[in-house]
């Protein structure tokens, strides 16, 4: 049990630092968050009342809790690497059984939940 659980972090570990994958994360995030800092921080610095008020906006938005911004950004993030990488085949082959189990369990809950139910 400790020699699996051992084998899967480090796995997860080697995925997540790719650095094909963190740069396509890096390019993910400006894109849905890092503008707004920049924007914000320039107006600030240059006391630019619209950029304030534009930057200031979106980053409220993405610090309250019905954000979809990580989801977002994990969506770019993965459309990025198959974009950028088409042939990093070991990254995506990891997605792709990611993706999988995911489909196989909401295959198995929506069964479970079927089995479950009493006709009226």
């Amino acid at each position: 049990m400790k020699e699996k659980f051992k084998n899967a972090f480090k796995k997860a570990i080697q995925f997540l630092l790719n650095p094909r994958l963190l740069l396509c994360c890096g390019i993910a995030w400006f894109i849905t968050n890092g503008w707004s800092y920049v924007m914000f921080g320039i107006g600030t610095y240059f006391q630019i009342g619209w950029m304030i008020a534009v930057g200031g906006a979106y980053l409220t938005f993405l610090w309250l809790p019905i954000s979809p911004e990580k989801i977002v950004t994990v969506a770019i993030a993965i459309g990025l690497l198959k974009l950028l990488f088409p042939k990093d085949e070991k990254t995506l082959a990891v997605l792709k059984e990611m993706s999988q189990k995911v489909k196989n369990t909401v295959k198995r809950k929506k069964k479970q939940k079927g089995r479950g139910q009493v006709a009226e």
